[in-house]
């Protein structure tokens, strides 16, 4: 009972790792609370360039769990603890598990660079995926959603995406509309181009800048093709696409300007 309570026995102890008790909780509180500030302006820098919110979440997440469990080595170490299986430890488990999800890493990157640099947005006219064209329904962190002209949803993994060509159709705000009309060689090269001004200066979305004009593009076998690039809002492609080809074709008819189509000649020959 003696030696349980021998006082000399405990204030020795007390020198001994008092002050490594209290240096370790002194690291402990500084640098969790450095940690918690690193987060803080990371997650702050994000928000500011209009980072996606669930990627602020996982990236801040992830940094301050790393940093913490960095902290938590460093006080372990002040107690003579050896730390070096510990950390082979943890990067064999980090390795296992990189490995195991390869792909789903490889797409949640992807879609946090798409996020970041922003090279489309929910909205945007766009191809991506090696072709696959429609408006952006929505970001996520491992795939982007097109919404198609026919009301398809094509889900495209990101790392589809940034493995291949983007292409954003409507990211400038306006857009060329590639228009061609095919006419009679027959047909009056003038008239049909004022009848295709007359039409595009009626149509509602082209805008008057930048200028158009009709011109011939090509000779083909049985038509003269007359282009045009007019331009308006990118919200407004389709329906300026839709608008032209259909009171072209009106106009056209009504001025008598022939749209021509394949014919096939058959000559029947008697034989005697």
């Amino acid at each position: 009972m003696e030696q349980l309570f021998n006082l000399d026995k405990w204030m020795e102890m007390g020198s001994q790792y008092l002050p490594k008790v209290l240096g370790a909780l002194l690291t402990l509180i500084i640098g969790f609370w450095i940690v918690g500030r690193i987060a803080s302006v990371l997650r702050f820098a994000m928000e500011r360039n209009k980072v996606e919110a669930s990627v602020v979440k996982f990236i801040s997440s992830l940094v301050s769990v790393g940093l913490k469990v960095l902290v938590l080595l460093s006080v372990a170490r002040m107690f003579g603890i050896e730390t070096t299986s510990f950390i082979a430890i943890f990067t064999a488990l980090a390795f296992a598990i990189g490995t195991a999800l390869q792909g789903g890493l490889a797409h949640f990157a992807s879609g946090v660079l798409i996020l970041i640099f922003k090279p489309y947005k929910v909205g945007d006219l766009v191809t991506i995926g090696g072709g696959q064209t429609g408006n952006v329904l929505e970001i996520q962190v491992f795939n982007t959603v097109l919404k198609t002209l026919d009301n398809k949803h094509i889900i495209i993994p990101n790392a589809v995406v940034t493995s291949n060509i983007i292409t954003n159709i409507s990211g400038q705000g306006i857009i060329g509309v590639e228009l061609s009309f095919p006419i009679s060689y027959k047909a009056d090269i003038d008239q049909a181009r004022q009848v295709f001004m007359n039409v595009a200066k009626e149509c509602p979305y082209i805008l008057d800048e930048p200028a158009y004009n009709g011109v011939i593009a090509k000779w083909e076998d049985s038509a003269v093709v007359l282009a045009s690039r007019p331009f308006c809002k990118s919200e407004h492609y389709w329906d300026t696409w839709f608008y032209m080809h259909e009171h072209v074709k009106k106009a056209f008819d009504a001025a008598g300007i022939a749209i021509p189509f394949n014919q096939v000649d058959v000559h029947l020959h008697q034989v005697k």
